[in-house]
């Protein structure tokens, strides 16, 4: 028996892997995050047991969970996105230890990355920025000394944060010392669901433009340079021999 932690992907049913829909088709038992991902995922599933855990605490998952062990059950335990990303699958992972129950974790494709699909863009970009900072923004859960927004503004890389488009004048006001008002941003809503809503502007305005829509939540911010470049060398990996 295994518990498979399974990244469905960002709500696209078609972006979750094959592996990841194997599994979800083939286990006798489903737990999946009901507020993030989508029925459409769970199509052609032959589970006797389909549990939606948003409503559930961490015990009450930990206890269906070792109840699937104790059967003998394969568990496709379903998150959104890439698991490993504010899954919250560390706390389930310490349990499963603690039980010996083994488990494995189905890498997704994650929100950032669709969201980029989205946009048409790079996020590394030779002479603009080859390093990508995913974050969030600090509200229950506090950040670690060193990782607060101004100290990885600081490296003006390509940035994406979650889960702070409730925050978002804050989050430009401690952006736009370091990266400048011009500098490009995106609020992507729901990326890859049928209901995708996009915003795009610069730290100067795209708090205004946000505030026009109802977006609160389930929403990436993307920020960089690497969002309007235009001005950037080619890279080497398709240049001519002696070039």
């Amino acid at each position: 028996m295994t518990v498979f932690f399974i990244g469905a992907g960002p709500g696209d049913p078609e972006l979750i892997t094959v592996k990841g829909q194997r599994l979800v088709r083939t286990c006798p038992v489903i737990l999946y995050a009901g507020s993030l991902v989508p029925q459409a995922v769970l199509e052609g599933h032959r589970a006797e047991t389909v549990v939606n855990t948003a409503d559930l605490d961490l015990d009450a998952i930990v206890a269906l969970l070792d109840d699937a062990h104790r059967k003998g059950h394969d568990v496709a335990r379903v998150h959104s996105g890439d698991p490993s990303l504010y899954g919250a699958i560390g706390e389930q992972i310490r349990r499963l230890r603690e039980l010996n129950i083994p488990y494995e974790i189905v890498p997704g494709v994650t929100a950032t990355a669709a969201c980029a699909a989205a946009l048409g863009c790079e996020l590394t970009l030779p002479d603009i920025s080859q390093t990508l900072i995913l974050t969030r923004y600090a509200t229950k859960t506090t950040m670690p000394e060193g990782e607060q927004l101004a100290d990885l503004a600081r490296h003006r890389a390509t940035m994406a944060i979650h889960l702070g488009v409730r925050h978002l004048a804050r989050i430009v006001d401690e952006l736009r010392p370091h990266y400048g008002a011009d500098c490009p941003i995106a609020v992507i809503y729901r990326a890859s669901w049928p209901d995708e809503e996009r915003v795009t502007g610069t730290l100067a305005d795209i708090v205004g433009k946000v505030q026009s829509t109802n977006i609160e939540r389930t929403a990436l911010i993307l920020v960089g340079r690497v969002l309007a470049a235009e001005g950037f060398s080619e890279s080497t990996l398709y240049a001519k021999a002696g070039g």
